[in-house]
């Protein structure tokens, strides 16, 4: 079936679910029911909701903790880390220092961003540094202000097993193309802690917890805060929709790089989180994106006579960092 023919109306009115049990099922019948509901959802909707997706419940419980002890450190002690002292904008964003929408005064949350690192058995083994414009490696807070965070954050406990559910998702998204699974083997990833506090007083409705923006990497996977309404994703009649979390599930949507590649087939749908509860909230994206140095170039079958090419062909790395530029003023 040709991917320019397939409906994308994108008048959805709720997020849908899908159940990742079979995910790692080597029977292809039931791998391409799955890869066909994630074609779906990514055609019509560029968002998801994931269930039986692998994550241990103590494993997201370790990473909150530590993000709680992060956030609460003093302002100097962040500061130390601001990731305007790196060239890959890696580390500690200060509240109000990043502006998603240009209408807006600015996004009401802090956060802290990292990369992927493999650790051997030494204790101070360091990644090895990525080439082109988003080359650098990660930042840390000191060890003797924030005892275990890197090991929590970094090692194979915690931040991999989510990793590992994005390595199951790609090829996935390469079925649903009609692609072969091992179409997008060029990955990177960035993990970001996030913080918003609660807004109070007098509201200001051009400060919200992060204003209307798309990802700019392939696909995002989010945990959000029990109980804590925020998130809210624009459908194609401009309205926005509520994707509250659900018990059990993490939510995936779509970035930039996947409607490059896919010459907008798959969605990346516009978003935004406010915090008006009056009490704190945490999340926490883990972003997969291609290697930086991969081309965006269109996938030959998302291209047509009637859907012509949209986009300019840049490398990812030049793509995301003109959007964090652009995000943070860098």
């Amino acid at each position: 079936m040709s991917l320019v023919a397939i409906s994308e109306d994108g008048h959805f009115q709720e997020v849908p679910v899908i159940d990742l049990k079979d995910i790692r099922s080597n029977d292809p019948v039931l791998r391409g029911a799955l890869a066909f509901q994630v074609r779906d959802a990514c055609m019509r909707v560029g968002f998801f909701y994931v269930s039986n997706h692998g994550i241990p419940e103590h494993i997201i419980d370790g990473v909150l903790e530590m993000s709680k002890r992060f956030f609460a450190l003093s302002t100097e002690s962040k500061m130390k880390i601001e990731h305007r002292k790196t060239s890959n904008f890696k580390g500690y964003s200060p509240l109000l220092s990043g502006n998603n929408d240009p209408e807006n005064a600015g996004d009401l949350q802090e956060g802290f961003e990292f990369g992927w690192e493999e650790f051997d058995a030494a204790p101070n083994s360091h990644p090895s540094e990525e080439s082109g414009p988003m080359a650098g490696a990660n930042v840390w807070p000191s060890e003797l202000e924030l005892p275990g965070f890197l090991q929590c954050m970094a090692d194979r406990v915690c931040s991999h097993s989510a990793v590992n559910l994005g390595k199951a998702m790609f090829p996935l998204f390469a079925l649903a193309l009609n692609q072969t699974e091992n179409f997008f083997d060029d990955k990177a990833t960035l993990m970001k802690l996030l913080h918003y506090p609660p807004q109070t007083g007098a509201v200001d409705e051009r400060v919200i917890g992060i204003g209307a923006h798309t990802d700019w990497e392939c696909f995002t996977i989010l945990w959000q805060q029990p109980e804590l309404q925020a998130l809210q994703v624009l459908n194609s009649d401009k309205k926005w929709i509520n994707a509250p979390p659900i018990p059990g599930t993490l939510v995936i949507n779509l970035g930039d790089q996947f409607a490059r590649w896919t010459n907008d087939i798959f969605k990346s749908t516009v978003h935004r989180a406010i915090n008006r509860s009056g009490v704190r909230r945490y999340s926490i994206p883990l972003f997969f994106g291609t290697d930086y140095n991969v081309k965006l170039e269109p996938i030959p079958s998302c291209v047509s006579p009637d859907r012509p090419l949209k986009y300019e062909v840049i490398t990812a790395g030049e793509y995301v960092k003109s959007r964090l530029q652009a995000t943070y003023n860098h």
